[in-house]
């Protein structure tokens, strides 16, 4: 049996990921649509490395395409990281670890720290080629949850998005403060 203070919080609405003033920003700002562009680049990059990756650990052989891979998608990942962390501050006016996305920029960072072990790792020869290649998917693995978060909060931003538009059409939220409902940094839909 719940609380009544339990109860209380689970019918209080959940916080926006956006105000208004963010939600017009995020659609204006050109970063919004660099982050749209490199999500799936990034995303494929993981599928076809991920295939390298398990060709390699599976059978010994393509560990260079393996690797050509892994750096890849750490220089992506490194690029989107930035170009987010841009994004944030002219949405949220702070560079990283906003409310809304914190736990997401936690698990990047921790993409990050395991890819730059990789890197780090290939450079000095740091343990066997196998051994290096199992820190990548290590890092696979967090990029995979990483990713999911930020496909929920996409999911989230959509269904405000469209309360937001049934909102300002029912006349309770004036034209200029409506969000678009398709838009969630910058992919449309």
């Amino acid at each position: 049996m719940l609380n009544p203070a339990t109860a209380e919080r689970s019918k209080s609405p959940r916080k926006p990921l956006y105000t208004p003033e963010q939600r017009a920003r995020r659609d204006a700002t050109p970063w919004t649509l660099v982050q749209a562009i490199l999500a799936p680049l990034q995303f494929l990059v993981f599928l076809i490395s991920l295939g390298l990756v398990a060709y390699y650990l599976s059978t010994g052989k393509g560990y260079e395409a393996a690797t050509i891979s892994i750096l890849i998608k750490t220089f992506l990942l490194y690029t989107i990281m930035i170009t987010g962390s841009i994004w944030e501050k002219v949405v949220f006016d702070e560079w990283l670890f906003v409310k809304a996305f914190f736990w997401e920029d936690v698990f990047s960072m921790l993409v990050l720290a395991l890819q730059t072990l990789y890197v780090v790792a290939l450079l000095k020869g740091w343990w066997t080629p196998e051994q290096q290649v199992y820190i990548a998917v290590a890092a696979y693995g967090t990029y995979v949850i990483n990713a999911a978060q930020f496909l929920w909060k996409l999911r989230v931003a959509r269904v405000e998005g469209k309360k937001s538009d049934a909102g300002s059409q029912s006349g309770q939220m004036s034209p200029s403060n409506a969000a678009s409902s398709s838009t969630w940094a910058g992919q449309q839909t």
